[in-house]
């Protein structure tokens, strides 16, 4: 399973809005679970939200909820992250995983079996 991140990341004033899509390289997508985590310079890798395989179920960092929506579309092998009112501590890398099995330890990236290569977030406040 290859995750490419394809599109969404860059630069953003505070308070403005982007979208991070992620596709797989097949069709055994759906039967994953999807997370999206963020890296900032000399940090470790946080977690951002997750959602279930079949997109019933998310869960979300505190510092995101309310602004942040993680989807999926499993026909398309595509997760997505949108993004809203950005805040300048959002700042950092974006990487989607694929984790199996069941929906929990969502937090740990070593939950995760499949990465995407990441992509720069930048919010200039």
């Amino acid at each position: 399973q290859v995750l490419r991140v394809e599109s969404g990341g860059g630069l953003v004033q505070a308070g403005g809005s982007l979208r991070v899509s992620c596709a797989a390289s097949d069709r055994t997508f759906s039967s994953y679970h999807m997370g999206w985590f963020c890296q900032a310079p000399g940090k470790e890798r946080e977690f951002v939200a997750a959602i279930n395989w079949s997109g019933g179920r998310t869960h979300y960092a505190d510092s995101v909820k309310g602004r942040f929506t993680i989807s999926r579309e499993n026909a398309k092998s595509t997760g997505y992250l949108q993004m809203n009112n950005l805040k300048s501590e959002d700042t950092a890398v974006y990487y989607c995983a694929l984790r199996p099995g069941l929906f929990r330890d969502l937090e740990s990236p070593r939950s995760y079996d499949y990465w995407g290569q990441g992509t720069q977030v930048t919010v200039s406040s």
